[in-house]
């Protein structure tokens, strides 16, 4: 069994803090000494309370399911013998009310444009299939209620890199 850590910093400065005029800036600390400036979403708390430049929770949850099929998708297609030569994915989350009334993520839709070696590209079901199986193996997906989907970019051959 693999354990994950992350470290998130907050600190008020000099600013109230019972009247909510404080700031959302903060930090996430990895442990390969990654350091992500943070914030609050400005969709959640407005400016300047909140920091447009950071990295929200809400975001980070969309990449992560994002980077996550990704590396599924890389590692299935190379074990099947597929040359990847880029991959990009311009994930969207939606935050709406569940079914309980609570505000989340209550989907996430993947839109992986994948470029293959020129040499070899996949059919579409094989396309479809790579994508299907790196979804079933994607640990956070798997880890969420929330409605995950993906729209695989159909591009041709020739179409820029990512």
């Amino acid at each position: 069994m693999a354990q994950y850590t992350s470290t998130i910093v907050w600190q008020r400065d000099n600013t109230s803090f019972a009247d909510h005029r404080y700031s959302r800036r903060h930090t996430w600390q990895f442990d390969g000494g990654a350091v992500v400036p943070a914030s609050s979403s400005p969709h959640v708390v407005p400016l300047p309370y909140s920091d447009a430049a950071g990295v929200d929770p809400e975001e980070a949850f969309v990449a992560s399911l994002s980077s996550c099929h990704m590396l599924w998708f890389l590692d299935i297609a190379a074990r099947a013998g597929w040359v990847v030569d880029g991959y990009r994915d311009a994930a969207v989350g939606v935050m709406a009310r569940n079914a309980e009334g609570q505000l989340a993520m209550t989907r996430v839709t993947l839109y992986p444009a994948v470029q293959f070696a020129p040499e070899r590209t996949p059919a579409r079901d094989e396309l479809l299939d790579l994508h299907h199986r790196a979804h079933a193996s994607c640990f956070i997906a798997n880890s969420v209620k929330t409605e995950v989907l993906c729209e695989p970019i159909f591009e041709t051959p020739n179409q820029s890199k990512p």
